[in-house]
């Protein structure tokens, strides 16, 4: 390493900024400080040089106040602090989110994505840029908290660390300080207006030149807080975002705000005229109303990352009346719950009965179980594995945690298409802005040059990407609250455009297309007695398989007996010991060895208790209501597939719904669905799984896009992608064709904002707009877009019956 003087300026290769007269010296690259160079060798050292691929010069420079020094996150090392910080914490494994506001691109994204590689003690971060948080999971025996957020600190990535201050807490104050600055810009406008209101009146030019003066500097005076302190946003964003060689919407406006000021300063200076001072503090009281309604419309749009009440968990309550269903969202702290096996642990909670088999996967992307008896606290989002458990809820329940344990997987699946042409657009909008502005300036001061500023200022401040930018997400956002509204949940926007896409639906059937609970059942072998009856039905209440839960319900027995050693095998069956005795329930051949019969042609659940095949129960399915007409529905527009883990016995009842046999698959193992998927895809089919996440998780994954059908009992399955209500099931093909109604709802948006821009951009360099009309317009645009996009989905939806 070496330091040296150079005649040329260069600018430091980690953050951007200018190395001044002795930049340091690396391997013949710039540096401006000790501190970036560390990063970069750091990165470099880990061959994790594509952080600078992405985006050139996306590093951060660290203050002085904000250099991490040897005890600076000592306090993180104190129990009573580090517990209030994590989320999660079980075993050697942990679960932190960490607010970063220094992420601003998509480098920062992939660098604080890719924490695993500079750290073998980080098992998974994800990062939420709206909100500027990274989720981070590590082994804590490793890497404590204190060192992880010192590592973040080492790569320039320093956390902003308040127990007293949640997110909502710090968007409270950036509220106030904006609210602030629309307080300072009004009243500075109000006043100049006054200033500058003689000069539009006849007869305006023979006021005394004194008071034009005193008028003027008076105007100017109250520009400048406005210009540096309610406007600075946008010159802090348009530098950095110069000085890293990108052209951002902010530099369009700064370059406005300065050419006003410059010329009105000129001609006050020169007492050719009071400037257009009142325009100056009016444009940038109209950008902050409008900045102030774009952060009521992301808080609108919350509902897209932070469901609320349209997370479609169900929970079963225990009581001393019995069982009942509530929705997740009237779920208490105090109330006492039971879990079956493979369902989600909707809360913090305590066990209170049975043994507990958590899988944390859900959380952690770990699936070792962790064992817990009663007494021991649970966490919010691990899965019962094995026999029922009660529980003793502790915390309310934080559904923008489940969702964004839902979310975190976010790589697994591309994005989507649309959104990424939106991302060109607005990327070249800019620079095409500035052209036209340039233009139309050169143009009008060779014609008339009492036009040329306002002609340059006007087309920079009308012309606003935002209102494209909004489209998306307002018209898919409204289309989740209808779908949400009407049973029908879906993981996050995406899930939208990828149902428009798709090209085939391939249907599991027990539990998907057959409505268990209603089955007809009846026991063929020996009589079963009473005390056999109660063995079998303890068994089947810890299973959340549709036909267990269907002879759980339909069996007349009352007691039930504790059940140890309990086991469930996907597409096989469940075995413990009730009551000091081994019972098997399941298939044929899961209980006594054979492979199926082709005599069997129908639905059955075989018995074993003690030493004895005792016989099995043979259920009659019935169908769905609405299924005929649903099949009939989707049939028009989709090529459909049936893949089952059950035999033959409804083939000749589903072929007629189907139409081609080929297309109708019995006897398969989830293995063989997963394999099924992938071989449609190769053919280049977009492929909608709809199951009941049970046997079936591995196809719902691979999907393009999963669906699960929901009974009163919910079994969360973090494969899918969307979950629809079973009593919602006959709606399926409306729920599909309405993303196409939503995509033609964002296709007249685009229009209408690019309409807008033609239209707005031709007044502004006819040189017949004024900057403070300029203003007014750019927000109104984004409200016609939203308010079109909302009040279009709602219609639609209100006419095709949702």
């Amino acid at each position: 390493m070496t330091e040296g003087k150079i005649n040329e300026q260069q600018n430091c290769i980690h953050c951007g900024d200018s190395c001044g007269k002795h930049p340091i010296i690396w391997e013949g690259k710039p540096f401006c400080c000790s501190g970036c160079l560390t990063v970069y060798q750091l990165l470099n050292t880990n061959k994790m040089g594509q952080y600078y691929e992405i985006q050139q010069m996306p590093g951060i420079k660290i203050t002085t106040d904000q250099q991490p020094h040897n005890e600076k996150f000592n306090f993180l090392d104190l129990p009573e602090i580090r517990d209030k910080l994590l989320d999660f914490s079980e075993g050697n494994t942990s679960k932190v989110r960490l607010y970063i506001p220094g992420i601003h691109c998509a480098s920062c994204i992939w660098l604080l994505e890719n924490l695993h590689t500079l750290h073998p003690g980080v098992v998974q971060s994800s990062v939420n840029f709206p909100k500027k948080e990274v989720s981070i999971t590590f082994k804590h025996e490793t890497i404590s908290l204190r060192q992880l957020v010192e590592l973040l600190s080492a790569i320039h990535y320093v956390p902003e660390i308040n127990l007293k201050d949640e997110s909502g807490s710090q968007t409270t104050k950036a509220s106030r300080t904006l609210l602030l600055k629309v307080g300072i810009a009004g009243f500075s406008f109000l006043n100049a207006m006054i200033y500058h209101f003689p000069q539009y009146l006849p007869g305006g030019n023979e006021l005394e030149s004194e008071f034009r003066a005193l008028f003027g500097w008076l105007s100017f005076g109250l520009s400048i807080p406005v210009l540096f302190y309610c406007a600075n946003d946008y010159f802090i964003s348009a530098w950095k975002s110069l000085r890293k060689k990108i052209i951002s919407i902010d530099l369009p406006i700064a370059l406005g705000l300065v050419t006003l000021f410059g010329q009105s300063t000129i001609e006050l200076l020169g007492n050719s005229g009071i400037g257009y001072f009142d325009s100056l503090t009016g444009l940038v009281f109209f950008l902050l109303i409008g900045k102030w309604y774009q952060g009521i419309t992301y808080e609108a749009l919350a509902f897209e990352r932070n469901y609320k009440s349209y997370f479609p968990v169900a929970v079963t309550r225990l009581s001393d009346t019995g069982k009942e269903t509530i929705p997740l969202e009237k779920l208490q702290a105090g109330d006492r719950i039971l879990v079956r096996n493979q369902e989600l642990i909707p809360a913090d909670a305590t066990v209170v009965a049975g043994q507990g088999n958590i899988d944390y996967s859900f959380v952690t992307g770990e699936s070792l179980p962790v064992s817990k008896q009663t007494g021991d606290f649970v966490f919010a989002g691990g899965r019962q594995s094995g026999s029922a458990i009660e529980l003793l809820i502790q915390k309310e329940v934080e559904q923008s945690y489940l969702t964004q344990l839902w979310n975190q997987n976010h790589n697994e699946k591309t994005d989507t298409k649309l959104s990424g042409i939106v991302q060109q657009v607005s990327q070249y909008f800019t620079l095409i802005i500035i052209t036209i502005a340039v233009s139309a300036a050169i143009f009008w001061q060779f014609t008339d040059s009492s036009k040329a500023i306002f002609a340059f200022t006007s087309v920079l401040i009308i012309a606003c990407p935002c209102a494209l930018a909004l489209t998306i997400p307002f018209t898919f956002g409204s289309t989740m609250r209808q779908f949400g509204r009407n049973g029908f949940y879906l993981k996050n926007a995406d899930v939208i455009e990828k149902l428009y896409n798709i090209t085939t639906v391939v249907f599991d059937k027990t539990g998907t297309i057959t409505h268990a609970d209603s089955s007809r059942i009846q026991f063929e072998g020996e009589q079963l007695t009473a005390e056999q009856i109660k063995l079998i039905r303890s068994l089947a209440k810890h299973s959340s398989h549709p036909l267990s839960k269907t002879l759980f319900n339909q069996l007349d027995e009352d007691g039930i007996y504790e059940v140890t050693d309990y086991t469930e095998i996907p597409s096989l069956g469940v075995s413990g010991i009730v009551n000091g005795l081994r019972v098997n329930l399941g298939s044929r051949f899961f209980v006594t060895g054979q492979k199926r019969g082709q005599e069997d042609l129908k639905t059955q659940v075989w018995v074993y208790i003690g030493s004895s095949v005792l016989g099995h129960f043979q259920f009659e399915n019935r169908y769905r209501a609405g299924l005929n007409e649903t099949i009939d529905e989707l049939s028009r527009h989709f090529d459909l597939h049936l893949i089952s883990g059950d035999n033959e016995s409804e083939r000749e009842n589903l072929t007629p719904l189907f139409k081609e046999q080929a297309r109708l698959n019995f006897n398969q193992s989830p293995n063989d669905k997963l394999k099924y998927i992938k071989a449609l895809q190769q053919e280049g089919q977009q492929t909608l799984m709809i199951g009941d996440g049970l046997n079936d998780a591995g196809a719902l994954r691979e999907s393009n896009v999963g669906l699960v059908i929901a009974d009163n009992i919910y079994n969360f399955t973090p494969a899918c992608d969307a979950i629809l209500q079973a009593g919602k099931f006959d709606q399926l093909d409306r729920f599909i064709r309405f993303t196409h109604t939503s995509m033609t709802i964002v296709k007249l948006s685009f229009g209408i904002s690019f309409l807008y821009n033609i239209v707005g951009i031709s007044f502004a360099v006819a040189g017949n707009l004024s900057p403070i009309i300029a203003a007014i317009l750019m927000p109104l645009s984004s409200v016609t877009v939203v308010a079109f996009a909302s009040f279009s989905v709602r219609i639609a939806a209100n006419r095709t019956m949702l």
